[in-house]
C-alpha cells in the first residue's frame, strides 16, 4: 500500500522503526509521516466528526485540515499527516477533543 515510483518524485526509506497505534505494534519507516505509515499498515479510519461522529480519513496530506488529529506520545491534536515517524512513537485515535494527560 505504499507509492514506491513515481515518475518525478523520489522516495528515501529511513530505517524500518517500530510504534504502537491503539495498543498495536506496526512498522513503519523512520522519516515518513504517521499517516503514511497507518496507511500502509490498512489503518484507513483515522478520526471521526465530532457532531456526527462519521469516520475522516486522510483528506489534505498537508496539515490545513483536521482530518487526521491524533494523540501522539500523550500530546493531542497532533496532525499525523505532517508529523514524522520515529521509533517507538505512542498513537492513539484521538476521542473528541483531545484530553492532555
Amino acid at each position: 500500500m505504499r507509492i514506491t515510483e513515481h515518475p518525478i518524485l523520489q522516495y528515501q526509506k529511513g530505517p524500518k522503526v517500530s510504534f504502537t497505534f491503539d495498543g498495536q505494534e506496526l512498522e513503519g519507516y523512520e522519516g515518513e509521516t504517521i499517516a503514511a505509515a497507518l496507511h500502509a499498515a490498512g489503518v484507513r479510519i483515522l478520526s471521526h466528526s465530532h457532531v456526527a461522529k462519521r469516520p475522516r480519513g486522510f483528506f489534505c496530506a498537508i496539515g490545513t485540515c483536521s482530518s487526521c488529529l491524533m494523540t501522539v506520545d500523550g500530546i493531542p491534536n497532533v496532525r499525523v499527516c505532517v508529523e514524522k515517524l520515529r521509533a517507538g512513537m505512542r498513537v492513539e485515535t484521538q476521542k473528541g477533543k483531545g484530553v492532555l494527560r
